[in-house]
């Protein structure tokens, strides 16, 4: 299953580190390209973005922040109107109005958008998913509404519910919409760059780009490759594009296995590894075993994890 499997438990905005207001209107505009005026004409005209003030009454921006302000950025370079790219951003980048996911309210939206992918009614699936986008956060849908329903399919498959083709068409719909997200997160030109991938063996991405789009949204470069990577292959991507650390996914218990027999080639990525998936998530001490470090069970841990991380590093 996928990379964030068994996380139903709910999610704030973004991690504390993400949140944190960190960077004076100068500082923004220097890592942006964005004029301090122009933060200042957004944010009175359209509330967007919301930096932080400190005690002086300065505006503190956070990384998440910066990824909004990229996002706009790049929507405006794109032709689009500042209204408009404010508007793309709103479900992106700010919590929807209204009260968090109720349980009676989400267990009837996963219901329901469970028997419409697998009557293959994909109308209404966009429908429901739209519908939950407009009322709540990015991550509140990934980890709410479609990591439980990706979990029921693949329980229904296993015990010979449902066909193989059917769990595929209803993956490949939801990947599919799990990689817009990913692409209207965008890639900011600036902060930590990350290269996501799934352990050579492991075919199932779709959790990797979960989490990759919680760690766009907090303000990380992520590069996500996908399943079954090779990882020399891997280390020879991660050289030429700077990456300062490396996210590797095993869901399976083969996949985790055949780990130890690649130490040498774990050892010459030469960056930082942090390991997760489920396999992981059922013996975390197997990430220091292979030389790396856990993420956490849930995409919340792993965010802060790798800010944490960066942020040591930093101040070291």
């Amino acid at each position: 299953m996928a990379f964030l499997e068994g996380m139903t438990q709910g999610m704030p905005d973004a991690s504390i580190s993400a949140a944190t207001g960190l960077y004076t209107a100068s500082e923004v505009e220097q890592r942006t390209g964005v004029p301090a005026t122009t933060l200042r004409q957004w944010e009175r005209r359209y509330g967007t973005p919301r930096p932080l003030r400190n005690e002086s009454g300065y505006r503190l921006y956070s990384a998440t922040d910066l990824a909004h302000i990229e996002f706009l950025r790049a929507r405006l370079a794109e032709g689009i109107s500042i209204s408009r790219a404010v508007q793309l951003s709103r479900g992106f980048f700010q919590a929807p109005s209204g009260d968090p996911p109720a349980p009676a309210e989400l267990r009837e939206l996963i219901t329901e958008l469970r028997a419409s992918l697998l009557a293959a009614d994909h109308a209404r699936a966009a429908e429901l998913l739209s519908w939950a986008h407009s009322r709540w956060t990015v991550e509140d849908v990934l980890i709410q509404v479609i990591q439980p329903v990706l979990y029921d399919i693949g329980d229904l498959w296993a015990r010979g519910e449902i066909t193989v083709a059917h769990e595929h068409q209803a993956s490949t719909f939801l990947r599919g919409k799990i990689a817009q997200l990913l692409d209207a997160a965008g890639s900011p030109r600036w902060g930590p760059v990350v290269v996501a991938a799934c352990v050579p063996g492991e075919q199932h991405e779709i959790g990797l780009l979960m989490l990759s789009v919680v760690l766009r949204r907090g303000g990380l470069r992520v590069h996500c490759l996908g399943p079954n990577t090779p990882l020399a292959d891997l280390a020879l991507y991660a050289g030429q594009v700077g990456a300062e650390a490396v996210l590797l996914s095993a869901n399976s218990q083969e996949a985790l296995d055949g780990l130890p027999s690649q130490q040498t080639a774990l050892d010459s990525v030469g960056l930082p590894l942090f390991f997760g998936g489920a396999s992981f998530n059922a013996c975390p001490a197997q990430a220091g075993a292979l030389g790396g470090h856990y993420l956490g069970p849930d995409a919340v841990s792993a965010s802060r994890r790798l800010h944490e991380f960066f942020e040591e590093r930093d101040r070291s």
